[in-house]
Parts: C-alpha cells; structure tokens; sequence
C-alpha cells in the first residue's frame, strides 16, 4: 500500500463523512466455518480509523448472502447504496472487492454513484479515487474479473457433474413420500430417461365349454373380512 498517493486521495470532505466497512460471506455454511474470513474482513474498521475516519459504520447483514445473478437482493448493499446516494459516505471499504458484486449491473451501479457523489473505495491493499483515469481502470478490471470468476466457478462445477453422469455416477436424491418412475441409463455419451417397466397383466383364462377368451374368474370371498381383504389388493 502505498502510504503517501493514499494521503493524496484522502481529503478533509471524505473524512467529514462516514466510513462503511462491507461484509459479505455467500453461504451459512461459510458463516458458521469460516470465522477467519469474518475476522479479517471485521478488522477493516482498524483501518478506516488508521485512515482518519472517526464514523465508521459497519454493514454485515449481508453475511450468508450470494451476490450472483438471480440470488436474492441485498438488503445490506442497498443500504450502502443509498448511503452514498444521500451524499453521507467518505469510503467504502470490503476485504475484496468481489465481496460488494457479482455482477456487471451491481458493480456499474456502485462505481457510478461513487463516482458521482466522490466516495473513495478500498479493499485489504488499496484505496481508489473514482475520479482518477487509473483508479477508474483498475476497479473495472477487478469488477470484470470478480464477474468472470464467478461464472468460471460454477462452468467447472457444472462439467464436474456431465462428467459423473457420463459414467453412471451422478447420485441424486429421490423427493420423500414419492416412489421413484424413472431411471437414468447410459447410452454412449448421451443421457436417457427411460421407464421403469410395469408389471405384466394376467392373461385372460379360456373357456372350456365355447373356446373363447373369458375374464379370470376368483373364489367369492366368504365373510366382510374377506371382502376387504380382496379390495385392497386389486
């Protein structure tokens, strides 16, 4: 970090406002078994005061929140967003910049209200001016490949299944309560759903007396117990 192009950006406006500190783990499987990642990204609020910032206000409702497309909306991201909108924001500050966006939309978004409003950027090494060329340069590239990563991520998972599945071994769970009616066969290298097969009927039972084909004829039940007994099983 270089100490004295970082003093250069930093202005007595951006240290009048408030410092957030962003938060974001994607699962709840990651809040609950990485507390080191939690640890680090906490510990930016040492650093927005090393900075000079005497507000700083940290957002982490976030944590166990995915920020890909499609995922649900960010209740903490928005604040942030409109935050820097109301003009009460000096610095944002996220251990990665990956950790505010997934997306091209997010990412355009916040770069442009930061831009517009002044509000500097930081992550773990650096701290960017929107309104600097250079620092406009870098943050697109990192918002491109926090974008990329993510869909590069998700290609290998999805190939990792076509690839099991290929050889018979993709296990995937049948729903509760319900008798499975299709099973996945091989086929060379394609997939095929395939019917179970169904019990055969009885054959119809031939008369004696006429030749012809007559309904399969059963012992009358001889009680109420009988009867029920009988029904359930056709």
């Amino acid at each position: 970090m270089n100490s004295n192009d970082n003093a250069q950006k930093l202005t007595p406006e951006h240290l009048a406002r408030k410092a957030v500190v962003y938060l974001r783990q994607s699962s709840m499987t990651q809040v609950k078994h990485n507390q080191e990642s939690q640890r680090l990204q906490y510990a930016l609020m040492d650093t927005a005061k090393a900075y000079g910032f005497k507000n700083v206000q940290v957002v982490d409702c976030d944590l166990g929140m995915s920020a890909a497309t499609g995922a649900q909306a960010r209740e903490g991201f928005r604040q942030v967003l409109t935050s820097i909108a109301m003009g009460e924001v000096g610095i944002v500050l996220s251990r990665e910049l990956s950790r505010l966006s997934r997306t091209d939309k997010d990412w355009c978004q916040l770069i442009e209200l930061c831009q517009i409003f002044n509000t500097l950027i930081a992550d773990a090494e650096n701290l960017y001016d929107l309104n600097r060329l250079d620092d406009q340069l870098v943050l697109g590239i990192k918002g491109t490949l926090s974008v990329v990563e993510l869909k590069t991520l998700k290609f290998r998972l999805q190939q990792g299944r076509e690839e099991k599945a290929k050889r018979g071994e993709l296990a995937r769970a049948y729903v509760y309560g319900r008798r499975p009616t299709e099973v996945v066969v091989k086929e060379g290298q394609a997939l095929k759903r395939q019917r179970t097969a169904q019990p055969a009927k009885e054959a119809p039972a031939r008369s004696v007396e006429t030749g012809r084909n007559r309904p399969a004829r059963h012992s009358e039940p001889q009680d109420a117990e009988s009867a029920n007994s009988f029904d359930l099983q056709n």
